[in-house]
């Protein structure tokens, strides 16, 4: 029998991915710094989660988020 372990990397981009899709990118930013506090280094995962993105990435990224949670509300 084999058994694949995920690899930390793995586990936190999935877990990333999960929250993503149920809550916006700000409010998201907002609960892992709240959750690293006093621990951790924000800055070099931010770097990390954010790598090879652009400003213009993420600000469309974030109003495509805002616009199909907008569709979903009516």
């Amino acid at each position: 029998m084999t058994v694949n372990v995920s690899s930390d990397v793995e586990i936190w981009r999935e877990a990333w991915d999960v929250l993503l899709r149920h809550m916006s990118p700000s409010k998201l930013a907002r609960f892992w710094a709240g959750r690293e506090m006093g621990r951790g280094d924000y800055l070099r995962w931010r770097d990390e989660a954010f790598a090879g993105q652009t400003v213009d990435e993420l600000y469309a990224a974030i109003e495509g988020f805002q616009s199909a949670e907008k569709r979903e509300e009516e």
